[in-house]
C-alpha cells in the first residue's frame, strides 16, 4: 500500500503554534476523537478523570528531559551550537552540530560555560551528526547540567517572557524520573498531581515504561514514500510490574491507554513479539497507516508538526490496519484550527478512544 508523505501534510496557521505551556497544566484544552465514528467532543484536560473508565491501565513515560542544549566554540572564535544525543561509552558522546560545515575530524571545540573542558571531533556520524572524545572525560549528566540548556523543539522561538530556568520545570513531566531524554514525552505535561490523584479515586491503575525521547524527534521525514523512512533508535525499557499489569489489563478486558506517542512505541515494541514481557534495548520502530496495534487500546497525544512521523502514528492508530485515520485525522485537526487549539510541544491534547 502505498502511502506518501505528502498525505500528512496540512495548513497550520503560526499563530496557534504555542510557544509558551499553559498557564495551569490541567487548563489545557483536549479533543476527544472516538475513533469507531470519527466523532469529536471538546473538553478540558482536567476532565480527563471522568473521560476514563474504571479498570483502565494509564501507561506513562517516566522519562526525563536532560539540559542537552549547549554552546561551543571552535579555535577560530566561530560558534557552534549542539545538541547531545547520547553518551556510547564514559567520554564518547553522539552529538548534532549546527555551524559545523567546516569543521574537520580532530578539531577540538571548546565548550561555552567550561572552556576547561573540550570535544574532540572523531568521525562524522550522519547528516549534522558527529561522534565526539570529551577531554578531560566528565560524566555526560554532570557536564549538561552545568552547561546545558532546555532542548526546546526549533518552532519555539520567543525572546521572553520565560528563562530557562523555568522551561527546565514546563518543559518536563512531573513524574519524570529517569533522566535521558533530549524531547519532552509532551502529551505527559498535561498531568498535575491533583489530575493524577483523581485518576486513582476513579479507579484507573497507572504503570510506567520508559523511551528516552530521542534525534528521532527532530529528524524530517524526507522520503517520498513513507516506507523508505528509518527511524532513529531510542533506548526504552518495560519493566516486570508494568509487564504483569499489561498482562492482567488485557486478561480482564481492561483497556490500555497510552500516554503519548512514546508509551504507544513501547508497548508495540514489546507486543510485536505476540507476548507481553519486561524487556529493554533499543526500537527504531515506526508505526504508520496501515499498521496495527496489539497492546494499546487508547491514546493521549498532542497536536503534531505535519508530516512528521508523529501524525504518521496517530494516523494510524485512528484506524488500524486501513490507511482511513488518515482522513480521520485530517478532519479532527481541521476541526482544531476553527476551534483555535494551541498545537505542538506546549499545545493542547487529544484522546483518542
Amino acid at each position: 500500500m502505498n502511502v506518501r508523505t505528502s498525505d500528512f501534510d496540512y495548513d497550520l496557521p503560526g499563530e496557534l503554534i504555542a510557544q509558551t505551556p499553559a498557564v495551569r497544566r490541567d487548563a489545557a484544552r483536549m479533543m476527544v476523537l472516538d475513533r469507531a465514528t470519527g466523532r469529536v467532543g471538546h473538553h478540558r484536560f482536567g476532565d480527563l478523570p471522568d473521560l476514563l473508565r474504571a479498570g483502565d491501565l494509564l501507561v506513562i513515560n517516566d522519562t526525563a528531559v536532560i539540559p542537552a542544549r549547549f554552546d561551543c566554540r571552535r579555535q577560530t572564535g566561530g560558534r557552534i551550537e549542539g545538541l547531545f544525543c547520547r553518551e556510547d561509552a564514559p567520554g564518547q558522546w553522539e552529538v548534532m552540530l549546527k555551524g559545523a560545515a567546516r569543521c574537520r575530524t580532530g578539531e577540538a571545540l571548546t565548550f561555552a560555560g567550561d572552556e576547561s573542558i573540550r570535544a574532540i571531533l572523531e568521525s562524522r556520524a550522519g547528516e549534522g551528526l558527529w561522534r565526539v572524545r570529551i577531554d578531560p572525560p566528565v560524566g555526560a549528566m554532570d557536564l549538561l547540567r552545568r552547561i546545558g540548556r532546555t532542548p526546546l523543539p526549533p518552532y519555539i522561538r520567543r525572546p521572553g517572557p520565560m528563562g530557562d530556568s523555568e522551561d527546565r520545570q514546563a518543559y518536563q513531566t512531573v513524574y519524570g524520573t529517569r533522566p535521558g531524554a533530549v524531547a519532552a514525552p509532551t502529551a505527559g505535561l498535561h498531568f498535575t498531581p491533583d489530575v493524577l490523584s483523581a485518576l486513582t479515586t476513579r479507579g484507573v491503575e497507572r504503570a510506567a515504561v520508559t523511551l528516552h525521547v530521542g534525534l528521532g524527534t527532530f529528524a524530517p521525514v524526507k522520503a517520498e514514500r513513507v516506507e523508505d523512512h528509518r527511524m532513529h533508535a531510542e533506548w526504552y525499557e518495560l519493566p516486570a510490574p508494568t509487564a504483569d499489569a499489561l498482562v492482567a489489563a488485557k486478561a480482564q478486558g481492561r483497556r490500555v491507554v497510552a500516554v503519548g506517542t512514546t508509551s504507544v512505541r513501547v508497548l508495540e515494541s514489546v507486543g510485536a513479539a505476540g507476548a507481553i514481557g519486561p524487556g529493554s534495548g533499543w526500537t527504531d520502530l515506526f508505526l504508520y497507516p496501515p499498521a496495527t496495534f496489539a497492546v494499546a487500546d487508547a491514546m493521549l497525544t498532542n497536536f503534531h508538526l505535519p508530516c512528521s512521523t508523529l501524525l504518521m502514528l496517530v494516523s494510524a492508530f485512528a484506524a488500524p490496519g486501513t490507511t482511513d485515520g488518515i482522513a480521520m485525522i485530517h478532519a479532527a485537526y481541521a476541526q482544531a484550527v476553527r476551534h483555535r487549539y494551541r498545537f505542538y510541544s506546549y499545545g493542547d491534547a487529544m484522546l483518542i478512544v
